[in-house]
């Protein structure tokens, strides 16, 4: 059980997945469903304070490499125009929105790095990624239990 829940939480930091899949991964695999829950919704809150650091330091040092400032600018420009109409228009309501759809590309790590481009002030932007999170963590743990429950 342990080795699960630490699988899943990796699967909450990674950006590959985040709490989308780290929650279902844990779930099925037998985890305590309200430790799955806590420790897939911290982990994937953890990943703010990262990004914020790596957007704020690293990121200044290592866009002078061409490939590097090549692969920024795509990303960058994928999470703009995924959250730049609602964080634009809404501001905090609208990145909270955003980060809460359980979809690929709208989780917290585009959140922070839409927060950072559009000049979100740090705490509101970490308390939308935070509430955004959670209300996503919420569906996808509501919606895997419901689905578990349906196969037996």
């Amino acid at each position: 059980m342990i080795s699960e829940l630490f699988i899943a939480v990796l699967w909450s930091i990674s950006p590959l997945g985040e709490a989308k899949v780290g929650i279902p991964y844990a779930l099925l695999n037998g985890v305590n469903i309200y430790l799955v829950f806590l420790f897939c919704f911290l982990a994937n809150v953890l990943v703010f304070p990262i990004m914020m650091f790596f957007l704020k330091v690293i990121n200044i040092y290592f866009f002078k490499y061409y490939y590097y400032k090549k692969a920024a600018i795509f990303v960058a420009r994928r999470a703009k125009i995924g959250a730049g109409d609602n964080v634009r228009k809404y501001g905090f309501w609208g990145l909270i929105v955003f980060v809460l759809i359980p979809l690929p590309g709208t989780g917290v790590y585009a959140g922070t790095i839409a927060g950072y481009l559009f000049g979100v002030e740090r705490k509101r932007a970490f308390l939308a990624n935070t509430i955004g999170i959670f209300i996503s963590c919420v569906i996808v743990w509501t919606t895997t239990l419901l689905a578990m429950e349906g196969f037996n």
